[in-house]
């Protein structure tokens, strides 16, 4: 399998488990989403938003636009939501425009944190795999508050399904 199939497949992946999720949470009430939890962020919206923020920060760098806003602040679950639905298909469509080549290409990374130097396709890793981490918090947040409702969204379920759905 290439580089290509394996990252387009992995956005296409995420963009299923980001809806799945917003599916998921629409239905609840601000109350619930709102509710503070022992965890890294203090509710479940919060850990959205925090998920969001995060995928537009490495957006930024993934597009070369370095244009993140670190002052945006979103606040209601719709407005989470659909940027979180708009940033999702955004890397989807972007990753099918690019190569092998553009995939491999190293871009340097000049933070108050951290300095780095990686190929892009390793920050689209980043930003995917840090949406898991959290998504898998926000489960267990929403089991501590009493939503146990959660949605399947492995891995091997999406690749088995996503054409059923």
């Amino acid at each position: 399998m290439s580089l290509k199939t394996l990252i387009t497949k992995s956005a296409e992946y995420n963009n299923w488990v980001v809806n799945k999720y917003i599916n998921w949470l629409a239905d609840k009430s601000d109350d619930q989403l709102n509710q503070e939890v022992p965890s890294s962020f203090p509710t479940i919206l919060k850990t959205l938003n925090h998920i969001l923020q995060t995928q537009e920060y490495w957006w930024s760098h993934i597009a070369e636009s370095n244009d993140f806003d670190f002052e945006k602040k979103r606040t209601t679950k719709e407005e989470i939501f659909e940027a979180l639905r708009r940033s999702s298909v955004q890397l989807v469509d972007y990753i099918h425009k690019l190569s092998e080549l553009d995939l491999e290409k190293n871009i340097k990374v000049e933070s108050p944190w951290f300095q780095c130097d990686f190929t892009k396709y390793e920050y689209i890793q980043q930003l995917i795999l840090h949406g898991t981490y959290h998504r898998g918090q926000i489960v267990t947040m929403g089991r501590a508050i009493g939503i146990t409702d959660a949605p399947m969204t492995d891995f091997n379920y999406w690749n088995i399904y996503k054409d059923q759905q």
